[in-house]
């Protein structure tokens, strides 16, 4: 764990899922299922995908629920003012079945929203010199589950949660 650094733990741009802000969520769904992350030997689906400008700088991050979210038919929202309570609906149970068909037929037409009407900004990056204390002290204080690992003023690749806690793991256990 001494001496260990951002960069030696990050997961390079290249093998990791992003995309250009005027992608779809239907392409961000297929960069997602197209692009597992392998490494140490584990395979996983990415919780999030960076998301750049046509000049390659980054502009934010879509998760998995964002883009869920951005799916979701206009009749299953609340007004876009008020706080939302997911699950407090009181309906008969068949109304699912028969509005399944025009409920699919709005998520294939939210499916052609651009990417950067859900997206988040990011909030936080790491240099590739940086070290594990300062990945977990960042993670830990913002509660981040993902950091960009800058090189050079660009992008190099993320660590995630999972490396460092695995980093973690070759020192105490």
């Amino acid at each position: 764990m001494e001496g260990v650094t951002a960069g030696d733990i990050m997961v390079p741009l290249d093998n990791y899922p992003h995309i250009p802000y005027w992608f779809t969520l239907r392409q961000a769904i297929a960069e997602m299922e197209s692009s597992p992350i392998t490494k140490d030997g584990q395979t996983t689906m990415a919780r999030m995908i960076l998301v750049f400008d046509e000049k390659y700088r980054l502009l934010g991050l879509v998760r998995r629920r964002d883009i869920l979210r951005g799916l979701e038919p206009a009749y299953m929202l609340d007004s876009p003012h008020a706080k939302r309570e997911y699950f407090k609906l009181d309906v008969d149970e068949n109304l699912g079945e028969m509005l399944s068909d025009q409920g699919y037929e709005k998520i294939r037409q939210n499916a052609e929203t651009a990417i950067s009407e859900v997206m988040q900004p990011i909030l936080g990056s790491v240099n590739a010199e940086d070290s594990l204390l300062k990945l977990i002290k960042e993670m830990v204080m913002h509660d981040y589950h993902m950091l960009p690992v800058l090189k050079d003023g660009s992008v190099a690749g993320v660590v995630r949660t999972v490396d460092v806690l695995r980093e973690v793991a070759k020192v105490i256990l």
